[in-house]
């Protein structure tokens, strides 16, 4: 997790993705991203949240009978992290050089994270590391593919067609974002190959894959989403370390 402008942005937008997509307040992690950690980390031993913002996906996770370590580069998720409690222990780290003995942990979740952080190799090598033989990775992306740069709905009055244009797919991307008035990240888009192929350089390979719709709290967050309910937003793919 090394380039500074993004782990700044991260530091500087802490209140502002602890009020806005926690606690309830964000229809994707309550209808969506929530029941699929509830789904594939339900009791699985010692787990590491990698990324852990201010520990929601942790706290789900510990609550429903794991022992669980949430990390993240942002001490002012951190701090809120441990505030809010729920049985988890969290630590500053970067996700390259992760404090932990090898084969530490049962599972690894990773949420929306790696599309922030350059060069995402050494932390995948990294859970590659800690994880147990037959441990699993959850791992959640923005879709690469249907959420490509300049990918979105398009409705041609002239041909009278409306289709989702996918954008460049291939091509790696970087740019700064702003995601809300005043809030700018860092994203970085990479086909889905530059993934899956570094899990399994690592030794983690793909078990199971979702792709699910959009759920119906932020499809009604604006009309111009209901067109998008048959295109993913979320990609989430489960892969279990080679003993």
């Amino acid at each position: 997790m090394k380039d500074p402008t993004g782990d700044a942005a991260w530091e500087r937008h802490a209140r502002w993705w602890q009020e806005h997509f926690t606690d309830g307040a964000d229809p994707e992690y309550e209808e969506q991203i929530l029941p699929l950690v509830d789904q594939h980390l339900t009791a699985v031993g010692r787990v590491l949240d990698l990324g852990c913002g201010e520990g929601q996906l942790s706290r789900r996770i510990a609550a429903r009978g794991s022992r669980v370590i949430g990390v993240d580069l942002a001490a002012n998720q951190i701090a809120e992290a441990a505030a809010r409690g729920g049985g988890v222990q969290f630590t500053r780290g970067a996700g390259e050089a992760l404090p932990f003995a090898t084969d530490a942990f049962d599972a690894v979740v990773i949420c929306l994270t790696l599309e922030h952080i350059e060069p995402f190799e050494p932390a995948v090598r990294e859970v590659g590391r800690v994880l147990a033989p037959g441990g699993r990775l959850v791992l959640f992306l923005n879709h690469p593919l249907l959420q490509a740069p300049e990918s979105g709905w398009i409705d041609d009055q002239i041909l009278g067609e409306q289709y989702w244009r996918v954008g460049p797919y291939l091509a790696d991307a970087v740019a700064m974002e702003e995601v809300s008035p005043g809030i700018k990240l860092l994203f970085m888009h990479r086909p889905l190959s530059r993934y899956v192929n570094v899990m399994a350089e690592s030794g983690l390979f793909v078990e199971h894959m979702d792709e699910p719709a959009p759920p119906p709290g932020f499809l009604a967050q604006a009309p111009e989403h209901t067109e998008e309910a048959l295109i993913p937003r979320l990609l989430v793919l489960r892969a279990r370390k080679q003993p």
